[in-house]
């Protein structure tokens, strides 16, 4: 016999989007129902953010000691241990996971439930042997990786970033197919451990960031010998004596790579399998779920969060977005989901963040008089010499009377040099304001600062301010 739950709320998807709404909810007093499939934390805890920052983490230790020499310190070759790099990338996912987990959530009053959820009807979700009638349903399934139609791929074994962190042994040579943000992380974390890896790419890498920015984490993967072929097609792979092999097409040649592994990282897909959405009616297409500025599907007592629905791929996007609903769901207000600054990192070393607009964008948007750009180089910086980190820059895009357009930083921390930059679009505080913070010397931070100060340097050489400055000397 069936159980019937019939509570206001029931979210479907454990993932990050999901989690917030649940929690939110719960701890506002509403009945919540949560039904996931496979683990508790989805890809961001067990596949995606965790892991592979914790994998970077690890491959910048090794080149720390690998360049040591540097600070006037002598090191043996780092001598890594792949097990111990393998415990220390799932240590991190356990001391994560009690946030995420079963317990955590039943406590806070939510019906956790461990089963596939279909939709039976616009008002009905089937877990398991439980039926769930809800006032409202949020979707938060998230995304799968997609697989390409690579002839003979399906003939060899690779992994996947759902697969790969369970390796605990070095990879000789790693070909990665994808030239995103993932297939970037992950080769120079193994090119780093030790491994030779090659990534291919059908299109430029990086396309969507700043060109200038992007050539500086470029010459980087070219010192340590990374290997890219952007705008290459792979036209079939095949089993070798090493463990796999690549054909590809250069200069009108078939080239063939060997290499012991491969890993696939040619882009993700919402995950809408075995939901039944046409039963729901709701709309989707193979970019995901439709929704409105209020996330709300077809069926208005649908909402949809996250990768679902076809946006970047960001946790703290489904996190806001878990926001937007619950404003809407609960309190019955009309937030608009797009009325936000999302900002994005590259995690490699070095970083690279973007908030806003890059440099190209805004010249298509606006006419190139109406513009202002400022920049500043990490080797002007005093703590960047003191730490060896003088590779990068930081970029601002502003309107003529300072607002800000938009923020890239490449260097080393630009993730959290960022913030400030978030919090000033956010907030529509100009450029010139910055320059009034009193931030600690030395750091990074002084970054923000002192191009902050390059926006006054036009007027400091003008001919009315000069007149000025003379007038005030004559008194004293």
């Amino acid at each position: 016999m069936e159980e019937v739950l019939k509570p206001d709320l029931c979210v479907i998807g454990a993932g990050s989007g999901g989690l917030a709404v649940a929690a939110a909810a719960a701890q506002l007093g509403v009945p919540v129902v949560l039904i996931e499939k496979g683990r508790m934390g989805g890809n961001s805890l067990n596949y995606g953010c965790v892991p592979s920052k914790a994998l970077l983490a690890a491959g910048k230790r090794a080149e720390a000691v690998r360049t040591a020499s540097n600070f006037g310190i002598d090191v043996i070759e780092a001598q890594i241990d792949h097990r111990g790099v393998h415990d220390h990338v799932h240590g991190a996912i356990a001391a994560i996971a009690p946030n995420d987990s079963i317990e955590r959530f039943t406590g806070l009053g939510v019906r956790v439930i461990q089963a596939n959820a279909s939709f039976l009807d616009k008002f009905t979700v089937e877990a398991g042997r439980v039926l769930v009638r809800a006032r409202r349903f949020v979707i938060a399934t998230g995304s799968v990786p997609v697989v390409p139609l690579i002839p003979g791929l399906d003939e060899v074994p690779y992994f996947t970033n759902e697969t790969i962190f369970d390796v605990s042994e070095r990879i000789q040579h790693l070909i990665v197919l994808g030239g995103g943000s993932t297939g970037l992380e992950l080769a120079q974390a193994h090119r780093m451990l030790g491994s030779h890896v090659t990534v291919f790419d059908t299109g430029d890498m990086l396309a969507e960031e700043d060109r200038e920015a992007r050539s500086v984490i470029f010459k980087r993967f070219e010192d340590t010998q990374l290997m890219l072929f952007p705008k290459t097609r792979v036209e079939r792979v095949e089993r070798s004596v090493q463990g796999v092999a690549a054909h590809f097409n250069k200069d009108g040649e078939t080239v063939l790579v060997k290499a012991t592994h491969m890993l696939v990282a040619t882009g993700r897909k919402p995950n809408v399998k075995g939901l039944s959405l046409d039963r729901a009616g709701v709309a989707f297409t193979e970019e995901g779920i439709k929704v409105n500025d209020q996330l709300r599907t077809s069926n208005r007592r649908i909402y949809a969060v996250g990768d679902v629905i076809g946006t970047p791929e960001y946790a703290h996007l489904a996190e806001f977005q878990a926001g937007v609903v619950i404003r809407n769901a609960i309190f019955r207000l009309k937030p608009d989901a797009n009325a936000v600054y999302v900002p994005r990192v590259l995690y490699t070393d070095p970083e690279l963040a973007q908030v806003g607009l890059t440099e190209e964008e805004a010249h298509k948007r606006y006419r190139r008089r109406s513009i202002r750009i400022y920049r500043w180089p990490y080797a002007d910086t005093d703590r960047a010499q003191c730490e060896k980190k003088t590779e990068g820059f930081i970029k601002i895009i502003t309107k003529r009377d300072g607002t800000v357009l938009g923020c890239t930083i490449v260097g080393a921390e630009a993730g959290e040099l960022l913030q400030l930059w978030v919090i000033a679009m956010a907030r529509d505080i100009k450029i010139g304001e910055l320059t009034s913070l009193v931030l600690p010397y030395p750091t990074l931070s002084e970054l923000s600062k002192q191009v902050g100060f390059a926006h006054y340097a036009p007027t400091l050489t003008k001919g009315w301010v000069r007149h000025v400055i003379g007038m005030l000397r004559k008194f004293g």
